[in-house]
């Protein structure tokens, strides 16, 4: 058994070198997170999570606010594997909540995305 610390376990996270990406393109490959767009304003978290829990396990959803509060208009779904963020993206996107059809594809940012 390893023991588990920051300073020696540095390639313990998401991807090990053992693990190749099967397609050309960026990213990890193994994200679990997704970025869902062209929410409601006035769509919440709970509106989020409760959506996205029909492709599998949700740890946490949140909405992307600005500066003011006030929402962009999209968000960041965090699933329990990359398999329940992968069916999410399939069976999900191009769906409707709260009255709007949104997209679902990919977490790109991958750490919360400083913009």
């Amino acid at each position: 058994s390893r023991p588990h610390s920051a300073s020696s376990g540095r390639r313990a996270k998401f991807g090990s070198p053992a693990s190749t990406p099967r397609g050309g393109g960026g990213g990890a490959g193994q994200s679990a997170r997704v970025y869902v767009g062209n929410l409601r304003y006035e769509t919440s978290w709970q509106d989020l999570k409760d959506h996205m829990r029909q492709s599998g396990h949700v740890l946490h959803a949140d909405i992307i606010t600005g500066p003011d509060g006030r929402s962009k208009g999209c968000g960041i779904v965090e699933f329990a594997t990359a398999k329940d963020a992968r069916r999410a993206i399939a069976s999900l996107n191009d769906t409707l909540l709260d009255g709007r059809q949104i997209f679902v594809r990919e977490d790109r940012e991958g750490g919360g995305g400083a913009a």
